[in-house]
């Protein structure tokens, strides 16, 4: 039976973990969860963002399911050292698994274009898979300091790197419109240069049947609201792609409905890519709907159920349209959006 393992987290990780986990129990019954600790909550028991008890319990997991970490602006975890805040037991996580391809799909559902606050011609329609590396540059890199009124962090790319994760993008693309969008800054970072004669080489080789597009990634900043539907899969360094999908998000109307999946050597790691909002932690105001389709990737990419992925992506569309949560402009909450997810699902045999 395959073997789960939930890092709920801080502030309403909890929450929308819990209601994924129903989700994920009603359509694939067979599957084994395993709770642990991670984050700030982890730090407050363990002394460690990331337990050496988490990081054993991940030796034999199929997949992981994780909420969310952190806590607000003057949270005392973010006046501990900077290897001991809850976000260092995020990136360890993510190095620990060896997630080098952060997928974080934008979608507008048919009959929702509602939701967005772009004109529904514009919002209709859109469908991008973003594509961002998760392992390197900027974030990673050990060469950093701080040091009175002196600091700097660095950059730094291979091409192993740049083509594991392009390779991902590809493979998307050819299961979806066979368009790549490379983003990078190359007019004026080395590192890009590197990125974008990489990332052209290995389609010129390997995958000649996609159309590869070049654009720097303030262009892209700007189009991707702009003129969404331009652009079907979007590959891009860690720092870009960690701005360039949050600015996404505002697509289909909330940061609510942005999942994710990570991918590399080992187990999956998914995730919805909201924060923790400390602010509306435990009063069930959180929309689960992110959590949800994260585990509606952990079917499809952790353990190969599309079907049952496929179920999970219906359901949480029909419960959008009749339950929007507070952040869509409804009313519904998080335990009656999740009932709603669940009723809809019970109108099908679970999949395999």
């Amino acid at each position: 039976m395959p073997k789960i393992i939930t890092l709920p987290g801080d502030g309403i990780g909890p929450e929308v973990t819990a209601a994924a986990v129903a989700v994920l129990r009603e359509v694939a019954p067979d599957v084994i969860t395993e709770e642990h600790a991670i984050g700030g909550g982890a730090f407050d028991t363990h002394g460690d963002p990331f337990p050496q008890r988490t990081r054993d319990a991940l030796q034999d997991a199929d997949a992981v399911l994780l909420g969310t970490v952190g806590g607000a602006h003057d949270s005392p975890w973010n006046r501990l050292p900077r290897h001991l805040r809850p976000e260092s037991g995020l990136l360890a996580l993510r190095k620990a698994l060896g997630c080098y391809a952060n997928l974080r799909p934008v979608r507008v559902q048919p009959g929702l274009e509602h939701l967005s606050p772009l004109k529904p011609e514009l919002a209709r329609g859109v469908d991008i898979l973003i594509v961002r590396e998760l392992l390197g540059g900027i974030y990673f890199d050990g060469d950093r300091r701080l040091e009175g009124h002196v600091a700097y962090n660095t950059m730094r790319y291979t091409t192993p790197e740049v083509e594991r994760v392009a390779k991902v993008a590809f493979w998307a693309a050819e299961q979806r419109k066979g368009r790549v969008t490379s983003v990078d800054k190359a007019n004026v970072l080395e590192v890009s240069e590197l990125w974008r004669r990489d990332v052209q080489a290995l389609r010129d080789r390997e995958y000649r049947s996609i159309h590869l597009n070049h654009e720097y990634v303030d262009s892209v900043a700007m189009l991707i609201v702009a003129n969404p539907s331009r652009y079907d899969v979007v590959v891009t360094e860690n720092l870009f792609g960690d701005i360039l999908s949050d600015l996404a998000a505002v697509i289909p109307g909330s940061l609510g409905l942005m999942p994710s999946a990570s991918l590399g050597d080992g187990p999956g790691l998914f995730e919805p890519i909201h924060g923790s909002a400390p602010d509306i932690a435990g009063q069930g105001m959180a929309n689960p709907a992110a959590a949800i389709q994260s585990a509606g990737m952990l079917l499809r990419h952790g353990l190969g159920r599309p079907d049952a992925a496929n179920q999970v992506d219906r359901a949480v569309a029909l419960a959008l349209r009749q339950h929007p949560t507070r952040d869509l402009g409804g009313q519904a909450d998080t335990q009656t959006f999740t009932q709603a997810v669940l009723r809809a699902l019970e109108t099908s045999p679970a999949v395999g």
